[in-house]
């Protein structure tokens, strides 16, 4: 069974950081390219960021690209995203991916609240 735990949510002010950490199981991590999604409150949700396997290229979606930061640790199975200079319209529910440019499937996520 696939298994991805989120962690690392919190409330922040605008202009702080985060980091998020999502531990894997049950399928080979090192073989699958792995994202990062959202979903804000009341909206669709959105892919943000992939990591390729194998050449650890990334890709980013524009509204956080040159802020976040995709990476991973194929050794212990986890997978990261920092999140820097953080605004309000951050805020929503973040959730790691298995697979490449895709919202599913994902685990329950956690939440990042950007607020003064």
């Amino acid at each position: 069974e696939v298994q991805l735990v989120e962690s690392g949510g919190g409330l922040v002010q605008p202009g702080g950081s985060l980091r998020l950490t999502c531990g894997t199981s049950g399928f080979g991590f090192k073989n699958n390219d792995m994202s990062w999604a959202r979903q804000a409150p009341g909206k669709d949700i959105e892919w943000i960021s992939t990591i390729n396997t194998i050449s650890r290229a990334t890709w980013y979606a524009d509204p956080v690209r040159g802020r976040f930061t995709i990476s991973r640790d194929n050794a212990k199975n986890t997978l990261y995203l920092q999140l820097n200079s953080l605004k309000t319209e951050d805020t929503a529910m973040y959730y790691c991916v298995k697979g490449g440019f895709v919202t599913t499937p994902r685990g329950q996520g956690t939440q990042v609240t950007v607020s003064s």
